[in-house]
C-alpha cells in the first residue's frame, strides 16, 4: 500500500472512530510504528488530524465535515437509530424532522407509515418522504445552505413559530460530555432552539461518534429532551445525568 492510500485510510478510521492510535494503525497496516508517526504527523501538517499522546483525534474546529463525508459515516449505526426511533413514531402524529444525516435515516424508516404530517427545514428529507403517500409534507422557508439541502436563518424561524407540532425529532454535531447539544452554524442553532420549542415532545438522534466530536454553537441541554436513541451505550456520566434527568436512553440494538 502507497502512502497515500494509507493517508486516506488513516483519516477514514479516524472519521469512523474520532481517534487513532500508533499501536492499532502499525498493526492494521503491518507497518512500524515509526511509520504511523510519520503519517499522523504528516496529517497534522495538512491540519487533517490533531496529534494527542500515543496517536491522533479529529481537530477541534468552527466548521463541520463535508455532507458526503458525514453521510457515509456510521450508515449502519444511523439505520438502527431510525427504525428504534420509527417504533416510538405513532401513526396519525405531526412531526418536525431537523437538518442532518441521522435524521434523513428516521425519514427513510418513516415510509411505511400512516396519515402523518412532517414538517422539515431539510430539503433531502422531503425528497425521501415524497414516497410515502400517506405523508403530509411541509417544507418550512429559510435561507438555503447548498452543502447539504438545509434550510436555515430568520425566515426558517419565522416560519417554524406558525405551528404547533407533536413531536420534534431533531440530530446535532456533537454531544458535549455535560449533555450539552452542539452545533457549528449559529443559524442553524436558532432554528433547532425554535423547533424545541414548539414541539410537545422533543427526541434526540445521535450516533456515538457525536460522543467524541466538537462544535463550537449551543443548541440546549439533553436534560429537556424527553428520550435520546443512540447506538452505543452513554459515557458512564452523561448515562447516569440523563438518568438524573429522566431522560429516556434507547441504544440500538440493546
Amino acid at each position: 500500500m502507497s502512502q497515500s492510500e494509507r493517508l486516506r485510510d488513516i483519516q477514514i478510521i479516524a472519521r469512523r472512530d474520532g481517534r487513532v492510535s500508533v499501536e492499532d494503525l502499525a498493526a492494521h497496516f503491518d507497518v512500524t510504528h515509526q511509520t504511523i508517526r510519520r503519517d499522523l504527523a504528516e496529517l497534522a501538517e495538512q491540519g487533517r488530524l490533531q496529534r494527542i499522546h500515543g496517536g491522533a483525534i479529529l481537530p477541534s474546529t468552527v466548521a463541520n465535515i463535508g455532507y458526503q463525508d458525514r453521510r457515509d459515516l456510521n450508515e449502519a449505526g444511523k439505520a438502527a437509530i431510525a427504525q428504534a426511533v420509527m417504533r416510538d413514531i405513532p401513526n396519525g402524529c405531526s412531526l418536525f424532522l431537523n437538518i442532518g444525516t441521522t435524521t434523513e435515516a428516521v425519514a427513510r424508516a418513516l415510509l411505511g407509515h400512516r396519515d402523518i404530517m412532517v414538517l422539515t427545514n431539510n430539503l433531502n428529507v422531503a425528497n425521501i418522504l415524497v414516497d410515502n403517500p400517506n405523508c403530509e409534507i411541509i417544507v418550512v422557508g429559510g435561507l438555503l445552505r447548498r452543502a447539504d439541502g438545509g434550510l436555515v436563518g430568520t425566515v426558517a424561524v419565522q416560519a417554524i413559530q406558525q405551528f404547533k407540532f407533536d413531536l420534534a425529532v431533531i440530530s446535532c454535531s456533537a454531544l458535549d460530555e455535560d449533555g450539552d447539544l452542539l452545533d457549528f452554524d449559529i443559524q442553524e442553532v436558532g432554528v433547532s432552539q425554535t423547533i424545541l420549542k414548539q414541539a410537545r415532545r422533543s427526541f434526540l438522534v445521535a450516533d456515538h461518534l457525536k460522543f467524541r466530536r466538537r462544535a463550537p454553537a449551543r443548541i440546549g441541554s439533553l436534560a429537556h429532551m424527553h428520550s435520546f436513541y443512540t447506538d452505543a451505550p452513554l459515557p458512564s456520566g452523561l448515562d447516569a445525568a440523563c438518568k438524573a434527568w429522566g431522560v429516556s436512553v434507547h441504544v440500538a440494538g440493546i
